[in-house]
């Protein structure tokens, strides 16, 4: 979605922006080829690959590029270590990227045989099978339920427990022959990869990413700039329910109980959603990059002070 990633964030001649999720920088470098020679990026991600793949990339802005490897959880941390008090813009393009998910050994990808890590920092220690081999059916299939969505959560975890007695979970095939034979022939051939919900449920479990995306966003609220601009790309329900809400709350205004008769909280909107409705890539998009299919994007504007 790069013209309405920079819709959302306008971005300021000689500005400083932050792309939280740097990947393999290319949204960096639309940014930095708005901003001019003048400007600066931030480029953060916790795996070391991306970092890596973003200055191999990003070489020719080397001057204006400076990459932290880092959970962009602890993003005031981040910026105070670079002697930044405030900034013009971020951008957060949440989830497992292209390049983790392009990397068969990485082992997010139900499509390729690989070992089951799915950890986006290796320095992680659990990885997916030892999430596997190691939880216990209740804690499975809340995981599946609630980080997959997945109806038939409970069959899975059972047929999961089931499967490790006789062999601990090394591989993604291991997995995804367990899930197809845990799902009914007929839900199987409705919808998408029988697999897809389990993988998305187990990636997000070991990465954590859900725990840190509200805290993450007040931060960078705070980091930014009078007239500054916020955009979050997220790629499923879950991730797209914290965003709303959290930009719902930091634009309200009165917090006071209905029935009180005036306004003694005296809270002030802090931010402008600037996307009532989320954005959501085009059509020529989806047919050239598929994985864009779900793909919303919200964004708001820091208001200034009364």
């Amino acid at each position: 979605m790069p013209k309405e990633v920079l819709e959302v964030l306008a971005c300021r001649s000689g500005g400083t922006y932050v792309d939280c999720t740097v990947g393999g920088g290319g949204h960096a470098r639309l940014v930095l080829e708005q901003i001019g020679p003048q400007g600066r990026l931030i480029g953060i991600d916790r795996d070391p690959a991306a970092i890596a793949a973003s200055r191999e990339n990003l070489q020719e802005f080397a001057d204006q590029l400076t990459l932290v490897r880092a959970n962009f959880f602890g993003l005031k941390q981040v910026l105070s270590d670079l002697d930044l008090k405030e900034v013009d813009g971020f951008l957060f393009d949440l989830g497992v990227s292209s390049h983790q998910v392009d990397l068969p050994q990485r082992g997010f990808s139900y499509m390729h045989n690989a070992p089951l890590d799915m950890r986006m920092d290796p320095s992680v220690p659990r990885t997916a099978a030892e999430l596997l081999n190691t939880a216990s059916e209740t804690e499975l299939r809340d995981i599946i339920r609630r980080y997959g969505e997945e109806r038939w959560a409970d069959r899975i975890a059972e047929f999961i427990v089931a499967a490790r007695r006789k062999e601990p979970f090394v591989t993604t095939f291991q997995l995804v022959d367990v899930i197809k034979e845990a799902i009914p022939a007929a839900a199987r051939r409705r919808g998408p990869h029988p697999a897809k919900r389990t993988f998305q449920a187990l990636r997000i479990a070991v990465n954590d990413e859900l725990g840190g995306i509200e805290k993450a966003l007040r931060q960078a609220v705070d980091l930014l700039k009078t007239g500054g601009r916020i955009g979050v790309i997220s790629f499923h329900s879950l991730e797209d329910r914290i965003i709303k809400g959290t930009f719902r709350d930091l634009a309200r205004s009165c917090v006071c109980p209905p029935e009180a008769p005036v306004c003694i909280c005296n809270k002030e909107p802090i931010v402008r959603v600037i996307t009532p409705r989320p954005l959501v890539p085009k059509q020529e998009e989806v047919q050239e990059n598929p994985r864009a299919r779900s793909a919303k994007l919200r964004g708001a504007e820091k208001l200034g002070r009364k």
